[in-house]
């Protein structure tokens, strides 16, 4: 792939990260604002990763690693350059990070809507787990 860059996104590149994710990714959560993702980045530098290619930003994973469990989120790739090997190598890139850490298995968190993230996610080898349900509960500002 021509011109692929993978590197840890700094705190200059929030508000690029943030503009991308309204074109690539899919759905929100609470914590999809600059200072959500700003402590994100303050305290795990190298937990979002990014792709460039020709200058341009046309992917992200997080890959958060607490210590004991992998976690992937934002796996977004730009529409028009989606199905050029972005996504796998921004997954590679997680992966490495995480095998590096001590990391032992990896989950995402994938919409149940998100026909398109399904087989992308199955096609680099990740499975949903139907017997896990997430429990979430909003925490006061």
């Amino acid at each position: 792939m021509s011109d692929l860059r993978i590197r840890a996104a700094g705190p200059e590149d929030l508000d690029s990260v943030l503009a991308f994710w309204t074109t690539a990714a899919e759905g929100t959560s609470i914590s999809d604002d600059r200072d959500g993702v700003e402590r994100l980045v303050a305290r795990d530098p190298e937990a979002l990763i990014l792709a460039e290619q020709d200058g341009e930003l046309v992917g992200t994973v997080i890959a958060g690693f607490d210590g004991w469990r992998c976690h992937l989120y934002r796996l977004a790739v730009h529409p028009g350059r989606r199905r050029r090997g972005i996504g796998s190598a921004l997954l590679s890139a997680a992966e490495e990070r995480f095998a590096a850490l001590g990391g032992r298995r990896a989950d995402a968190m994938v919409l149940v809507r998100n026909q398109t993230a399904h087989r992308a996610w199955g096609a680099a080898g990740y499975a949903p787990e139907e017997h896990w349900r997430r429990w979430v509960k909003p925490l006061p500002s």
